[in-house]
């Protein structure tokens, strides 16, 4: 919920050039989804968000479901609050232009976005003075499609290149993603939020396998690409050039708060991926950087830092992976695993260029995850595999917490 807010904001403040705009007069809502700090149906929920409604002020909505409907219209109708439900905005409205927010629920809030700057505009005076001769119902303002086009939120359908990578030195290749170990970053953590970051990722991931944006077309012959798609490889021949000659791995870099439920996060973002036919190779499970405590008074006392953290939780979010993708428990041989092998002990180069074929859960060589003791070690250690082998390129995909994808983009320098 504050996700898809934080979302519309941004298209709303990039309408305008500000880095942010306060509105006092109108409120808006997104999809209502489950959220364990709401409540614990989507009626308790929606009672929740409506403690925005303000009296006859008015208020947008995305299409609810209708348990979450009726306790919304309900609230509206006792503050006497215009609720309008607003469609998702109309591809056809963009003038050929791209939402430069990925994924298909970014046309919800950059409907709810306009719908709200132009009640904004209205109630101020300033619509007819903008736009006085603007055919609202055809055609978006100009300044409308700029900030849709252009609008930016970290840690959210979010590419990036790694720049310690040769091939994504310049800022150009960084932009098109085209280098060998690529980060796609997406701080999805709900079963919905994760099948919208699968989609993106897939798409994504597609795409730039299909055609490097930063090739001309005379730079490879398209008609000679050739892709294989086994166990979370890609591997591609551009012509007779051997830089474009790569072999791409789709890997998970993953964390989740222990509020969250790992059951169901994982088996939909394997699911999602699968419907489109991705897969990934290996998975990493690893603790974020980023720490919290809960504060319930004035006098609640805020632990100090402590260099040591228990990866008991990476571990058992490894151990859930496995069995996923083998279909049986294997706690056991993965218990045995690490004892061998130490929290301290990185798996070797090798276990990365393995693909899923390899993994023999009978003696627990090449399992098809790993756990890490630390985020920088992670980074480091997929910087050393990409410089190993130049002719891998690995597509990283960081999801499950907003911590994560904040700690990595950090170390990314981003």
């Amino acid at each position: 919920m504050i996700l898809h807010f934080i979302a519309v904001a941004k298209f709303c403040s990039s309408f305008f050039k500000f880095s942010m705009i306060y509105v006092h007069c109108d409120c808006i809502f997104s999809v209502i989804l489950p959220c364990h700090h709401a409540g614990n149906t989507l009626g308790e929920i929606a009672s929740h968000k409506a403690g925005i409604f303000k009296p006859q002020i008015p208020a947008f909505t995305a299409s609810q479901c209708t348990e979450a409907m009726d306790v919304l219209q309900e609230k509206a109708d006792e503050l006497k609050v215009p609720l309008k439900v607003v469609a998702p905005l109309d591809h056809n409205k963009l003038k050929g232009l791209t939402l430069s927010l990925s994924g298909d629920h970014q046309l919800t809030n950059a409907s709810l976005a306009i719908s709200l700057c132009k009640c904004w505009l209205q109630r101020t005076g300033n619509w007819n003075k903008q736009f006085q001769d603007n055919d609202w119902e055809a055609n978006l303002p100009e300044a409308f499609l700029r900030g849709l086009s252009t609008a930016r939120l970290s840690g959210r359908a979010q590419i990036v290149c790694d720049s310690s990578s040769k091939s994504c030195a310049s800022s150009d290749l960084a932009e098109n993603s085209s280098g060998d170990l690529i980060f796609y970053l997406d701080g999805a953590h709900s079963p919905e939020s994760m099948e919208a970051c699968a989609k993106w990722f897939c798409s994504a991931t597609k795409t730039e396998n299909v055609s490097p944006a930063i090739l001309s077309p005379s730079a490879y012959d398209v008609e000679r690409e050739r892709k294989v798609w086994v166990n979370g490889y890609n591997h591609q021949e551009w012509g007779s050039i051997e830089e474009f000659n790569k072999i791409s791995k789709k890997i998970l870099l993953f964390n989740c708060m222990e509020v969250r439920d790992p059951q169901i996060l994982l088996p939909q973002l394997l699911s999602s991926c699968a419907s489109s036919g991705s897969y990934f190779s290996k998975a990493i499970f690893v603790p974020s950087m980023s720490t919290y405590n809960k504060v319930t008074s004035s006098t609640s006392v805020i632990p100090s830092r402590t260099s040591y953290r228990s990866l008991s939780w990476q571990f058992s979010l490894q151990r859930l992976w496995e069995k996923i993708v083998h279909g049986i428990e294997l706690d056991s041989l993965l218990d045995k695993s690490n004892k061998v092998n130490g929290t301290d002990t990185l798996p070797p180069h090798k276990f990365l260029y393995e693909d899923a074929s390899h993994c023999r859960p009978s003696d627990g060589r090449f399992a098809c995850s790993t756990v890490f003791p630390s985020l920088p070690l992670t980074i480091k250690w997929l910087r050393e595999c990409v410089r190993e082998n130049p002719s891998l390129r690995v597509q990283v995909l960081v999801t499950g917490s907003l911590h994560l994808v904040g700690d990595v983009l950090k170390l990314l320098k981003r």
